[in-house]
């Protein structure tokens, strides 16, 4: 077994900005940063970012024209580029980022899962998980401090396994989840539990949804952020030891196991839909199957 990911195609982990941590600390930095002439800013409603008319890159705006709301450093490119989160709601000039993450480029990418992934948490930790008093917001957006009883609380990304396992044959093992259409397949995913590695997760996650079990062969393959509300995918290929398969019939409605003209064949009759191109399971999918693939969810 010797997959990989194609250089550079895992789209939400290119980032070329510095994220100046260093500065996040310095109100007196800061508010100069926000008055400086080259200045972006980007506004957030929600889980949507503000985007061009033609909805192929982020709308960055001057500082005096963005509107009021929780200000959040991301970091330096020439000049500095802040996020502002706003109370309202999302209208159509606003996108996802399964809509708009496929078109954006390093750099807006890079800003894109930063930004989501802080406002989401923003949006669930807005009381102290110690004695429960409103959290304000402190360091540039990315701490909440408790006025009450001190207590710092920093953003969290949640680590998950997420794995393309062949067998003996070379067939790879895909499962349809229990909410999706019929014909959506996707690789096997879990989120890695307390005191668990990351190879331990890989066998047992496969093993619950499918019955399969994983051998020694498990091959790290990358990684990527998915903010969705805030994860961090951590990519495997690993091989089983037999093909018997139980799915749990909870998460997992069906899994089997394809062959490279099984699956060229369905995706190519539009009866198999794969997951998007800004996802690492369409990357995993790839990888093994040696070249790129059409039709996506």
């Amino acid at each position: 077994m010797a997959y990989s990911i194609a250089p550079g195609s895992l789209t939400l982990s290119r980032s070329v900005l510095d994220r100046a941590a260093d500065r996040r600390r310095d109100e007196d930095w800061l508010e100069k940063a926000w008055a400086a002439p080259d200045t972006q800013v980007l506004v957030v409603a929600g889980d949507k970012l503000r985007v061009t008319a033609d909805r192929t890159a982020l709308d960055l705006i001057a500082p005096s024209k963005a509107p009021e709301g929780v200000r959040v450093f991301l970091g330096i490119d020439g000049g500095a580029v802040f996020a502002v989160l706003t109370p309202g709601e999302a209208d159509e000039s606003f996108a996802g980022l399964r809509e708009i993450g496929g078109v954006l480029g390093d750099r807006e990418a890079g800003m894109a899962v930063h930004v989501i992934g802080l406002a989401n948490w923003h949006a669930v930790h807005t009381h102290c998980a110690n004695c429960g008093e409103h959290t304000v917001v402190i360091e540039a957006g990315h701490v909440r401090e408790c006025p009450n009883c001190g207590l710092h609380h920093f953003p969290r990304s949640d680590p998950a396994i997420i794995v393309l396992v062949t067998d003996d044959e070379d067939r790879a093992l895909l499962g349809r989840n229990e909410a999706w259409p019929e014909g959506r397949y996707s690789t096997l995913a879990g989120f890695v539990e307390p005191g668990e590695s990351l190879e331990a997760a890989v066998r047992r996650e496969v093993f619950e949804e499918s019955g399969v079990v994983i051998g020694e062969d498990i091959q790290y393959a990358g990684s990527q952020p998915w903010p969705l509300p805030s994860s961090l995918m951590l990519g495997f290929y690993a091989k089983a030891t037999g093909t018997d398969i139980d799915v749990d019939g909870d998460e997992i409605a069906e899994a089997r196991w394809f062959t490279r003209e099984d699956l060229r064949a369905l995706v190519e009759a539009g009866t198999m839909a794969l997951p998007g191109n800004i996802s690492i399971s369409r990357r995993l999918i790839e990888g093994w199957y040696g070249e790129e693939l059409t039709g996506s969810w």
